[in-house]
């Protein structure tokens, strides 16, 4: 299972970034450049990255062609093929920004998504992140070892919990006295290998594990689910302590 692209987040605030072409997705493209802090800039200037918004077919081609050229990274705006990166739809709640992408293939389904998670996410969730960035220090003093720190911090944001980042939560109250979570230990027998059929508690599992063990026969698929930094172990028993996946027979 691969993706199309490696999402990242950059910091261009006080960077130069090209921008080419004129009219109303060339200034799009500049409103969003000018919020993120980038200074914009002609194709004269170096800089490390560019976009590309020309219209004309022969016109806006030559421009990539001429930015790759100098080792620039080229955004080619309706061009998906051209795109060295691309613009995310974005939900913004600072520090928080939620993106998504779809390789350039389809802005109006990355819109649409936005618009709905735009009426689900908490207004005040990025002041609740900074409260919890603050407490950095308070939390690292309860939970020493990272592990226990993730799990303490993953029950509290589990739905209906004291850190719920779509209710209500109350980060001073709950770093007042942040319960520890029990360091879980899940047998799951997957009935489908397919990832969209893991149930909640199956997904939550998963993104929460420090170790995955595994029967041979899991799909590559599911083991995605799980953290980048979790390690993959197969075997073909339970330990005696962990999550552990296998299909049904």
């Amino acid at each position: 299972m691969s993706w199309h692209s490696l999402p990242l987040l950059m910091r261009v605030n006080g960077r130069p970034v090209i921008l080419l072409g004129e009219g109303e997705a060339a200034d799009a493209k500049r409103r969003l450049l000018e919020r993120a802090g980038a200074v914009v800039v002609g194709e004269d200037t170096a800089a490390p990255l560019a976009i590309v918004a020309i219209e004309d077919e022969a016109e806006a081609r030559a421009a990539v062609e001429r930015l790759k050229a100098r080792g620039v990274l080229v955004n080619a705006v309706d061009r998906p093929a051209l795109c060295d990166w691309t613009l995310p739809a974005i939900v913004d709640r600072d520090p928080l920004l939620v993106a998504i992408g779809t390789g350039g293939v389809s802005a109006g389904l990355a819109a649409a998504l936005r618009q709905r998670l735009e009426g689900l996410i908490p207004a005040d969730l990025g002041a609740r992140a900074r409260a919890l960035f603050a407490a950095r220090d308070a939390l690292r003093a309860r939970f020493p070892e990272p592990p226990d720190r993730r799990r303490a911090l993953a029950d509290a944001m589990s739905p209906g919990g004291p850190l719920d980042p779509m209710g209500e939560g109350d980060a001073a109250a709950w770093l007042a006295d942040p319960r520890p979570a029990p360091a879980p230990s899940f047998h799951i027998r997957l009935t489908s290998p397919d990832p969209d059929e893991l149930t909640l508690r199956q997904a939550r599992a998963l993104a929460n594990a420090d170790a995955v063990h595994h029967a041979p026969n899991v799909p590559p698929a599911i083991l995605a689910r799980a953290r980048a930094d979790a390690d993959r172990i197969p075997c073909d028993r339970p330990p005696e302590s962990g999550l552990y996946l296998e299909m049904a027979g």
